[in-house]
């Protein structure tokens, strides 16, 4: 897949795109069954391909539906701004477009990384719409996250950053280079905690960095608006049976900042051994442990 070729669809689904809050959005939809929504994470190169592997076992028995989220993927890139209350708005208007297929049947959601922080607002908010929350290595679950307080609503951005980067001839060089096929094999390398990536990830991901207006969502996560600064007392409000699935290894192994949900009956962690993307390095387990959260 090269830069000039058009952009496949990140999964084997039937797509459509909704127009709502969060603007246009591509929504993915498979199979036949209880309603699965499954949420891709937020980086420089992120896309619904990063639940591929998850979305086509899960279509064995749900009614499973994904989205590529504002800035990412098939769904709009335009110049905005991007922050929590816009991918809220995007998870909002992706539950809105499966309740006009599912009625009032609740969902069960899945969300990778940080989107986990903006979804659990979601759950806060709209209890009614979901039955279970899955987060695969979630941010806000370290030692350091989960000492951090701030006002509600409040986020992590670093003053004056956001404009650095946006603006001027660099923006698109940093952001190139940020996306370069070394720098995206770089990083998935410290996701996964080692070099064996998956090829077929790492080749869409960078295919999918190369599309106009890919830079917008990514640097408003690299400026830090996206994290939430007091996302340790949004989970802690969570009351649907919450399932967190984590890695051993990589950049993003650290749950040190979790012990406070071993006294909630709601919430049940599991450790995979691998990186940060079990479903995707162990996809048989994976879907077989989440099968058994969601029966029980």
């Amino acid at each position: 897949m090269s830069a000039s070729s058009p952009l496949a669809d990140p999964l084997p689904a039937a797509r459509r795109d909704i127009d709502g809050r969060a603007g246009r959005m591509a929504l993915y939809a498979a199979g036949q069954g209880p309603p699965m929504l499954l949420l891709h994470s937020v980086n420089a190169a992120a896309s619904a391909f990063e639940v591929r592997a998850l979305f086509v076992r899960m279509a064995a028995g749900h009614r499973v539906y994904a989205i590529d989220l504002p800035g990412y993927g098939q769904s709009d890139r335009s110049e905005r701004r991007y922050d929590a209350p816009l991918f809220g708005a995007a998870i909002d208007d992706a539950l809105d477009a499966v309740a006009l297929e599912a009625g009032d049947r609740p969902v069960d959601l899945l969300a990778l990384s940080l989107t986990c922080e903006f979804a659990a607002r979601v759950a806060l908010a709209r209890p009614a719409r979901l039955r279970t929350f899955a987060m695969v290595s979630p941010t806000g679950l370290d030692r350091r996250s989960a000492a951090r307080t701030g006002p509600p609503g409040g986020n992590r951005e670093v003053p004056g950053l956001h404009a650095v980067l946006s603006s001027g001839p660099w923006s698109q060089w940093l952001f190139d280079a940020l996306v370069s096929r070394r720098s995206v094999r770089y990083f998935l390398g410290r996701t996964w905690g080692g070099g064996a990536i998956d090829e077929d990830l790492f080749e869409y991901s960078w295919a999918a960095a190369h599309r106009p207006g890919a830079r917008h969502a990514p640097l408003a996560f690299l400026s830090g608006r996206l994290f939430s600064s007091d996302v340790r007392s949004v989970y802690e409000r969570l009351a649907l049976p919450v399932w967190v699935a984590h890695g051993t290894r990589g950049d993003f192994s650290d749950f040190s900042g979790a012990d406070w949900t071993r006294s909630r009956p709601n919430w049940r962690l599991q450790r995979f051994e691998g990186g940060a993307l079990p479903h995707i390095e162990h996809p048989e387990a994976f879907a077989e442990a989440y099968r058994r959260f969601l029966a029980g």
